[in-house]
């Protein structure tokens, strides 16, 4: 992924520095990051690149290099280009400042050069003694993310066997990266698989190996998406967490309560969101039904799952 990042990046900084139309020749042996072997596998490359940056919304065009329109190339006007002063206050930057600190991608905090060139913010501001990380192995999401744009397949060691996929679609979900695909061999059904676990990531054959179904639906695969079947849980809550509950959850339901404890009817959209959030009560709250969940949950607790 950062390989993959650090080459758009320099694309980008080189056409908005030159702001003259530049061939794919000139970039390719200016740019750094396009040292590909073959012609080939440069096209392959800065196709995909290009479409990157347009899906970005940045407006990259091919015109004419010189009066004549025997040659063409590629320009990002800055004019076209350039944002206007969203003129943010102090506080408005330093919110920004904190979001942007709290979240990392392989363990270490988001560039700031952003912010800065927003103005920016209070010096007053420390850094959240929380954070998100976002991964670890930009490599092998690099090499995940460039097969499901160029839909080419995808060989890595999960489990006890090696296996080849057809790569659809990766999502950060409760912690973990995963990667949503089928075998190559078994086409349904799509499985997801934690890159954390894979070893030994690496593209294999060519581009255009397969096609995503029209009704693919991620959520029905990755960990945390919603279920098909919602399901409601009876959850007995100490009584001073119970508000808390019902404030997170919308649609939650008292079904009774005493002094010490209430019984709510909460909405079940993912079950493992559910188990995650019912973690965090620790011993302030406890399924009581459907048992097949209070089982999972407790499962969770116990470490079994």
């Amino acid at each position: 992924m950062q390989r993959v990042i650090e080459r758009i990046l320099n694309l980008l900084a080189f056409l908005l520095t030159v702001n003259h139309p530049v061939t794919a020749e000139d970039i390719r042996h200016t740019v750094a990051g396009y040292d590909q072997d073959s012609d080939a596998a440069f096209r392959r490359t800065f196709e995909r690149d290009k479409d990157l940056l347009r899906s970005l919304g940045v407006p990259l065009k091919m015109t004419a290099t010189d009066i004549w329109e025997v040659e063409h190339g590629y320009v990002i006007r800055e004019d076209e280009y350039a944002v206007k002063d969203p003129g943010l206050t102090d506080e408005e930057r330093s919110a920004l400042l904190a979001a942007a600190q709290v979240v990392q991608f392989g363990g270490q905090p988001t560039e700031m050069s952003a912010i800065f060139k927003l103005g920016g913010a209070s010096s007053l501001i420390s850094t959240p003694a929380i954070g998100a990380d976002l991964g670890e192995d930009l490599e092998g999401l690099g090499v995940l993310f460039d097969a499901i744009a160029s839909r080419r397949e995808v060989r890595f060691a999960y489990g006890d066997r090696r296996r080849t996929v057809h790569p659809y679609a990766l999502a950060h979900r409760l912690g973990h990266w995963y990667l949503a695909a089928p075998e190559r061999k078994e086409p349904l059904p799509v499985k997801a698989f934690r890159v954390d676990r894979m070893a030994g990531i690496e593209p294999h054959g060519d581009g255009d190996a397969f096609e995503v179904p029209a009704n693919f639906d991620s959520n029905a695969v990755f960990p945390g998406g919603r279920d098909r079947e919602e399901l409601h849980a009876l959850v007995r809550f100490a009584s001073d967490v119970a508000p808390v509950a019902q404030n997170q959850v919308s649609g939650t339901e008292v079904v009774d309560h005493a002094d010490d404890w209430v019984e709510l009817r909460v909405p079940v959209h993912n079950r493992h969101a559910f188990i995650g959030w019912m973690l965090g009560f620790d011993d302030r709250a406890v399924v009581l039904e459907p048992a097949e969940l209070r089982e999972s949950v407790i499962a969770h607790v116990r470490g079994d799952r």
